[in-house]
């Protein structure tokens, strides 16, 4: 999971599995693979970013908190 800040400064976990796309419009809208649709604060850089964060500590072997 990662976690996103809505436009309300609240902040919540997306599951990075789930995200199909990410678009810049100018606003950062992320699409799961359900078609829920999130506009968030951060980059589509920054998502980006965060997934393979995530999926190396997977990948290692850490786990989150």
């Amino acid at each position: 999971m990662i976690e996103v800040t809505r436009f309300n400064n609240s902040t919540f976990l997306v599951n990075a599995d789930l995200i199909e796309t990410v678009e810049e419009t100018p606003d950062t809208v992320i699409t799961l693979a359900n078609g829920r649709k999130y506009i968030v604060k951060e980059s589509a850089e920054s998502i980006k970013s965060r997934i393979i964060e995530y999926k190396n500590n997977i990948f290692r072997g850490v786990f989150f908190k």
